[in-house]
């Protein structure tokens, strides 16, 4: 968890902040390259702990989402790298 708020009206949020990179699949390449089993293990490490933070989330009545740089960009928060 990166980021945890309370709105006004009392809904609780739980965010997970990642580069869009890491909340798709990897491409499957012809020859399975180190890079490929390395961006495989960290999709499958994301997966299994955004369900663990949504099931956590769900129990409470609160909502869980993964923001990527387009969602930071949308509320206009600027990235600096």
């Amino acid at each position: 968890m990166d980021l945890w708020f309370q709105t006004k009206e009392g809904k609780n949020y739980i965010i997970e902040i990642k580069p869009k990179g890491q909340t798709k699949p990897p491409k499957t390449p012809k020859r399975k390259t180190r890079r490929y089993v390395k961006e495989s293990l960290t999709y499958v490490k994301n997966q299994s702990k955004w369900k663990a933070a949504s099931e956590f989330a769900l129990d409470r009545g609160w909502t869980f989402e993964v923001w990527t740089e387009d969602t930071l960009k949308s509320l206009g928060i600027k990235i600096i790298k």
